[in-house]
């Protein structure tokens, strides 16, 4: 079930790109595997999948020991400041940098290990106050004053759009982020590109890609309901 879910998500993804004259090369899946055991993800990797989601360090920690070494992993949850040193030198992108003290915590812990550790800066484009992010209009000032720290490269933005019954209705949010991306890349800031767009689940990936996505985030798409541990 889960190949066949992979299969499909990826043709809907090919006639999302199709739909607004994108490459498909130019989105990526990342397979959301929070909660879901290793023999799921390994039957994800054997459809191709080689990146993987997790909310949690502990988590993320666990796989990464146990599952193939040429996985990317995304830490896409909201990260604590003292588990910062866990998984610098693991994770291919840190999609939830939402503080000026999480970004001086990252860059202090990939000094210590050597690492330059890609981020994406996460913004509330809704405003929901249930949301982690950093406020639009805040965006670029929090970009400018965290693009000095050594160890760390910004290399684009994450939002969590609201649950909708609607798609559609997440249109705007997504559009905004884009447009959002356009200006800060405009102003030319040392240290930042704004190539990476994260945006888009299980719900509304399709409209997220006719709207910019680069990286789109499924879980209950390819491994079902979440079950809560």
């Amino acid at each position: 079930m889960i190949s066949e879910n992979i299969t499909q998500i990826q043709t809907n993804i090919k006639t999302a790109c199709q739909k607004c004259k994108r490459t498909f090369t130019d989105v990526t899946l990342i397979s959301v595997s929070k909660t879901k055991p290793v023999s799921m993800l390994m039957e994800a990797y054997n459809a191709g999948s080689r990146d993987f989601g997790e909310n949690k360090v502990q988590e993320l920690i666990e796989k990464y020991d146990i599952m193939p070494k040429d996985i990317r992993w995304h830490m896409i949850g909201h990260l604590q400041r003292n588990k910062v040193k866990y998984i610098v030198d693991k994770v291919f992108l840190i999609h939830s940098v939402d503080s000026l003290k999480l970004a001086e915590e990252i860059s202090k812990e990939a000094l210590k290990k050597n690492v330059c550790v890609s981020i994406l800066i996460e913004v509330n484009i809704s405003g929901e106050d249930s949301k982690f992010g950093i406020k639009p209009e805040d965006t670029e000032q929090f970009i400018r004053s965290i693009s000095v720290l050594p160890g760390i490269k910004i290399k684009g933005l994450m939002t969590i759009a609201p649950y909708v019954e609607n798609p559609e209705d997440n249109r705007q949010y997504f559009a905004q982020l884009k447009q959002l991306s356009v200006d800060i890349n405009h102003k030319n800031i040392d240290n930042v590109s704004m190539n990476v767009l994260s945006m888009g689940m299980t719900g509304d990936y399709e409209v997220a890609i006719e709207e910019g996505a680069t990286y789109v985030r499924i879980g209950t798409g390819i491994f079902g309901e979440r079950q809560y541990l």
